[in-house]
């Protein structure tokens, strides 16, 4: 059953901030943090790596009790799926942003703006996936030269491309961690209906996916408010990376 997006702040009544990263400050020390993350993720992983983020914790204060193995499996899936896809989204960003801003310069701060807070969530799920050693996808190397050639591609056919690009793209991500906020929530009612809570860790995890749900969407709202639905093919071209997306996260949650 489709999860409907829950209450947020649209982009109409958001305020951007007044100071920008440059667009390609540190795309270039992000995908070196990805590849160290990536050797590190080849260790072998042990009980203690994930014991903080995948447990709970009684609200009485006795031990903390291991997730299932199923959810388990879940978060080491969900995070690699958010890795990937962030690193994705750096790089749509930062291939659009020179032939879109050369042709629309008043758009500069905006796509400044958006690059940095997918520069963002990727360093956060970044940290994520070294910190619990869970091993990134086998795909890396394909979603990278994919993400730079949809960017580049739509951001040369124009504006209009662009933002349906971004709207085709937020639309399918945000309904991703809606559901993967969804899912905590759903545990974190199982626990409370045995004394038990989320742990600290699962609990900051919780908010950091509302946020970073919450900025994607802020993202989508962006791109209809600068005539994404004006794109041509709009209907064919949004499709084409919607189902992309779909893809995309299914092979990662396995690959």
């Amino acid at each position: 059953m489709p999860v409907s997006f829950s209450p947020r702040v649209t982009g109409a009544t958001r305020t951007l901030r007044p100071q920008f990263l440059s667009a390609s400050r540190s795309v270039a020390p992000a995908v070196v943090r990805f590849r160290r993350c990536a050797s590190s993720a080849a260790t072998a992983q042990t009980p203690t790596d994930n014991e903080a983020l995948l447990s709970t914790s009684r609200s009485t204060g006795e031990p903390r009790t291991a997730l299932s193995r199923e959810q388990k499996a879940y978060l080491d899936s969900a995070l690699r799926v958010n890795q990937a896809g962030e690193l994705a989204a750096v790089l749509i960003y930062l291939s659009q942003t020179p032939p879109i801003t050369k042709a629309h310069p008043k758009l500069r701060p905006l796509m400044k703006h958006m690059l940095e807070q997918e520069e963002g969530h990727f360093h956060k799920f970044n940290h994520l996936i070294a910190k619990h050693r869970i091993r990134p996808t086998a795909m890396y190397p394909v979603w990278k030269a994919a993400a730079t050639v949809l960017g580049w591609g739509t951001g040369v056919m124009g504006r209009e491309a662009a933002m349906a690009c971004t709207e085709a793209v937020e639309t399918e991500i945000g309904s991703h961690y809606n559901e993967q906020v969804a899912k905590l929530l759903e545990w974190e009612k199982q626990l409370s209906a045995k004394g038990e809570q989320l742990s600290p860790d699962l609990q900051v995890l919780l908010q950091d996916l509302r946020r970073i749900r919450d900025e994607e969407l802020e993202h989508l709202d962006h791109a209809v408010e600068n005539d994404a639905k004006e794109a041509r093919p709009y209907e064919l071209l949004t499709n084409v990376i919607r189902g992309g997306c779909r893809a995309a996260i299914w092979v990662s949650e396995r690959v």
